[in-house]
């Protein structure tokens, strides 16, 4: 969705969950939808010429093993079982399968979108790793963290965004990053007006009616950013502290993906589904094809995000070409 508002033409998709398939499948009707593991699609040798000659390609390899709110470190290197029933991997490699694809197919920019915790301890490393794996496959790789609140979204939502040109692409672009580095020259700046979630409350979400959760609303005070506030008052100990409190005079904390994320400081009510699209800049009629509202939105990178990230691309470089 934020590549179609920023103008592109997206001609398709690798995923290796049948239910995420089915809904993009259902809203964007791709060329292209690819349903298997990538580290089958990269060996394909039967792709259309199509995806030889892509102007931008864009993954977000799954990232929770370096969550912020994660197994972090006790994840890395081993299997993970999916809920949702796809086969077990290990996370921590997609990132480099996504490579081998960018190698094999070429395309003049590559954007890979992940969590902030990507750049916090030893996760750092996996950087180094990665930029030096985007080296090798012909690539100058930069990366950002940007934050949704200043691009126009009404959450607070911190991403790292890799971005990465072609070698033999770069030459107009390049200037001097360091005494050792040169890089292409592309700015990713953005101002927009902050938007306080009053904005797009409309208190539509289904009422906390969980003891636990509507006695620690209960008993909630100005200021707390979350219910485990109330239970240290409360008990002496950490608990709940992933029910985040929304206020309607703030930017909306960031969404996890489940209802029970995020509460209304007033009233006892979680988000509901139109407050959730407002939130993640999802359309209102998006069909969600059975799948929760909370869930897609708090998994997906929001479109004005990618769609401002686009346009700057575009401008500064794909426009020159």
């Amino acid at each position: 969705m934020g590549y179609k508002l920023a103008g592109f033409d997206v001609i398709g998709c690798n995923e290796i969950d049948h239910r995420m398939m089915y809904a993009y499948c259902k809203n964007h009707d791709p060329k292209f939808p690819f349903l298997e593991p990538i580290q089958e699609f990269k060996l394909r040798d039967d792709l259309p010429e199509e995806l030889y000659n892509l102007d931008i390609l864009d993954g977000s390899p799954p990232c929770s093993t370096f969550s912020m709110a994660g197994s972090r470190e006790d994840a890395w290197g081993k299997l993970k079982h999916f809920r949702e029933g796809q086969a077990e991997q290990v996370l921590d490699t997609l990132f480099f399968d996504f490579i081998d694809l960018a190698k094999k197919l070429q395309p003049k920019v590559v954007v890979a979108e992940n969590v902030k915790g990507l750049l916090v301890g030893e996760a750092k490393d996996y950087v180094r790793r990665i930029r030096e794996a985007f080296e090798d496959a012909g690539y100058y790789c930069q990366h950002w963290l940007l934050d949704g609140q200043n691009m126009g979204l009404p959450q607070r939502r911190e991403r790292v965004f890799f971005v990465c040109l072609r070698k033999d692409l770069a030459a107009p672009f390049l200037y001097q990053a360091s005494l050792f580095e040169e890089l292409p020259l592309l700015k990713l700046e953005f101002n927009e007006r902050v938007i306080p979630f009053g904005e797009v409350a409309d208190y539509s979400g289904r009422e906390a009616t969980s003891k636990v959760v509507r006695t620690l609303w209960e008993n909630r005070e100005h200021g707390d950013t979350n219910q485990s506030d109330a239970n240290q008052r409360m008990y002496g100990k950490v608990g709940n502290f992933n029910q985040a409190y929304v206020y309607s005079d703030r930017i909306c904390p960031t969404l996890a993906g489940k209802e029970s994320s995020l509460i209304h400081f007033d009233q006892p009510r979680y988000l509901g589904k139109s407050e959730v699209c407002c939130i993640s800049s999802f359309p209102q009629d998006y069909d969600f094809a059975g799948q929760s509202p909370h869930y897609i939105c708090g998994m997906s990178v929001p479109p004005i995000m990618m769609a401002q990230v686009a346009h700057q691309i575009y401008e500064q470089w794909l426009s020159k070409l």
